[in-house]
């Protein structure tokens, strides 16, 4: 049995190779918390949580603040004990899940497991991810768009903001310029009832779009279910599902065709696992997000994404290709779009 001894806590960066720009912020690095999770016997694993204010919350000093407060709760616990421990505070959902990792990760050292075999991963053909398209004017998302497109990166997520009118118009220009690649519409919120069935009716006939994801603000869930009985595009909930809960209001009611779910969002790996056993169950076809996460977190949600992938019909994983420099912590390469397990 492992019992943790210690848990340190750094603040890292990662330089990006462009902005990353959507309604709701704008970021040239990757920053987050990395917590290193120790046990007695020597043994280590990593978790982190990225600063996403806009969403979770939370900044880089109240994630830390919240993992120095955990700390002395978890410290002498064996691994079980901490994550119930651990799920039981009131904290930030990031914080949680940077430990979550962490201890999901000692969880199959202590049961001699490599990550694969933890998640009875039988299925290793390669998954694919979407690649993020930033916000900004119709002729720099177009020139990033085709550059995606010819890197072998076929489905874009197209990140649109307050502006209708030109959210309309790049819609329609990647459409006709790019036929082949597969559309996915972030609004981020940006958007009211009126302004999005204008969008639908604007873009109904064209057939490359897949979803259009959280239009309305994340607590107009009246809003986001009247949208989705009246689309014929797939309506996506991203910010109003952040726990299991959610998730079963959201399906249960018919607010959202899909739900997109997010490590940091429901508070850990073990949180994901949850939602996306729910999902099985009811037969209901998912995205598994991230923000601009750091490369630990990105590679143990690659595992859920292949665990899962009967379930996860988009993959939004892209994090990596974003940084300026390709990180040595990951467990997968990436080719093009297409995320493959290292030999």
């Amino acid at each position: 049995m492992k019992i943790i001894k210690k848990i340190i806590q750094t603040k890292e960066q990662i330089k990006l190779k462009v902005p990353f720009v959507t309604a709701l912020r704008k970021v040239y690095f990757a920053e987050f918390i990395r917590v290193k999770v120790m046990c007695e016997d020597g043994s280590f694993t990593y978790g982190e949580a990225p600063s996403t204010k806009a969403i979770t919350g939370e900044t880089l000093e109240s994630i830390s603040q919240s993992v120095e407060k955990l700390t002395p709760m978890l410290i002498s616990k064996d691994l079980d004990e901490a994550l119930v421990i651990l799920h039981a505070q009131k904290c930030g959902s990031s914080a949680k899940a940077a430990l979550d990792m962490a201890i999901v990760m000692l969880l199959a050292k202590e049961k001699t497991q490599t990550l694969k075999e933890y998640f009875s991963i039988r299925n290793v053909q390669a998954i694919q991810t979407d690649i993020t398209i930033s916000l900004g004017s119709s002729e720099q998302m177009l020139l990033d768009a085709k550059d995606a497109f010819s890197n072998d990166m076929k489905i874009l997520k197209v990140k649109l903001g307050s502006d209708i009118v030109h959210s309309i118009a790049i819609t329609k220009t990647l459409s006709q310029k790019l036929p082949e690649a597969t559309l996915l519409i972030d609004a981020n919120q940006a958007w009211s009832k009126a302004q999005t069935l204008d969008y639908l009716d604007a873009i109904e006939k064209i057939p490359q779009i897949a979803l259009l994801e959280q239009p309305v603000a994340a607590k107009d869930v009246e809003s986001l279910a009247e949208i989705t009985q009246k689309s014929r595009v797939n309506i996506l909930a991203d910010e109003a599902v952040f726990t299991l809960a959610d998730a079963k209001y959201v399906i249960e009611n018919r607010v959202a065709d899909m739900i997109n779910i997010k490590v940091m969002k429901c508070g850990g790996i073990s949180k994901a696992i949850e939602i996306l056993e729910y999902a099985r169950k009811e037969g209901i076809k998912c995205m598994l997000g991230s923000m601009i996460e750091g490369p630990y977190s990105i590679n143990i949600t690659i595992y859920l994404a292949f665990a899962y992938s009967d379930i996860i019909k988009f993959i939004d994983l892209d994090s990596p290709l974003l940084y300026e420099k390709w990180p040595d912590e990951l467990d997968f390469s990436y080719k093009g779009s297409k995320i493959y397990f290292k030999p």
